[in-house]
């Protein structure tokens, strides 16, 4: 009897062992799409990595991440919006407003995580912040007067500035280029500030006349808007405004990275952390129409020290003070 129950007790044991590995095995397994306008971004993905293995998701294990880079040719993010949903992936992670609108375009019902856009009610991406309505849900790069703030921050580390170029990616929507150009005008009015509007884009942008045409017209200073094709391009900008020897003020802190002079913008991998919260609650069961789009909460003034130097300029101890990173 013993033996009958031992042995009855053993199969009992193996059966449930062996739903239990079918239960694991049969596990899904999200796959998630990430559309980007340029080229990898290894620390800001890095980013989003770790945020979705804090939250249990681990790709290759219960997670697949497929990446897609337009490498700054927005006319290829259609292909790549398309490739993803031909995958049928659970989610999709968009960085940049060209690529959320190629994303959209190719889908209106597997969910969106957008980040790093700029007014996504006015590029028709969302109903309201509030209350998203569509399949589009994320996180906004900009908050109100961003633009503003970055050339108030130019002109307290320089305050004798007084004409200022702004270079405009043309990649970005004529709404977002209006809006950004109106904010800096009301920030430059009252500091006596006069704007120079340069326009920078396609393929191969023509950056050598753009600020050969800035400083003809006696620009003593400089403001990128944010941009993808300014973005891929940022290397030979940070070279030219040394060359120019004009002050620049950045909108990515990856253009100080490469010698450029100063940036202030949202902390992009606090939003692409933040993202991977989107993602997580899209898998379980929310809606992107209900997840009320979020705004950056943390920024960050990056300066170069060693830029500054390279055109016989001194940073205030102020600015300095101010700053959240310092390359010297």
């Amino acid at each position: 009897m013993k033996t009958k129950i031992t042995v009855f007790t053993l199969g009992a044991l193996l059966f449930a062992l062996s739903l239990s590995a079918e239960a694991q095995q049969a596990k899904k397994i999200y796959r998630i799409g990430y559309l980007s306008e340029g080229v990898a971004e290894t620390s800001r993905l890095e980013g989003l990595r770790q945020a979705l293995r804090d939250l249990g998701y681990v790709d290759g294990k219960n997670i697949v991440i497929e990446y897609r880079f337009a490498e700054g040719k927005l006319d290829r993010l259609p292909d790549l919006a398309a490739d993803l949903v031909r995958l049928k992936v659970d989610v999709m992670v968009t960085g940049g407003s060209s690529a959320t609108a190629a994303a959209q375009q190719a889908t209106r019902t597997i969910p969106i995580v957008m980040t790093l856009v700029g007014d996504p009610t006015e590029a028709g991406f969302v109903t309201s912040p509030a209350k998203p309505g569509g399949n589009i849900t994320g996180l906004t790069q900009i908050p109100p007067a961003l633009s503003g703030k970055r050339l108030e921050l130019l002109w307290e580390a320089f305050p004798t500035i007084s004409r200022v170029a702004v270079f405009v990616d043309t990649a970005l929507t004529a709404q977002g280029i209006s809006k950004a150009l109106q904010e800096t005008q009301m920030a430059a009015e009252p500091l006596g500030i006069i704007l120079q509007s340069l326009k920078v884009g396609g393929p191969n942008p023509d950056l050598d006349g753009a600020f050969r045409t800035a400083t003809s017209e006696h620009a003593d200073g400089l403001i990128i808007l944010p941009g993808p094709v300014l973005f891929l391009h940022r290397k030979r900008v940070v070279e030219l405004a040394a060359k120019s020897r004009l002050p620049a003020m950045y909108p990515q802190p990856e253009f100080v990275d490469d010698g450029g002079l100063i940036s202030y913008a949202p902390d992009f991998n606090d939003l692409l952390r933040r993202a991977a919260t989107y993602v997580d609650k899209i898998l379980k069961g929310r809606k992107p129409a209900d997840l009320r789009v979020g705004q950056p909460t943390k920024f960050e003034l990056v300066i170069n020290l060693k830029a500054a130097k390279q055109i016989d300029l001194t940073i205030p101890p102020n600015v300095l003070a101010m700053a959240n990173r310092v390359i010297r």
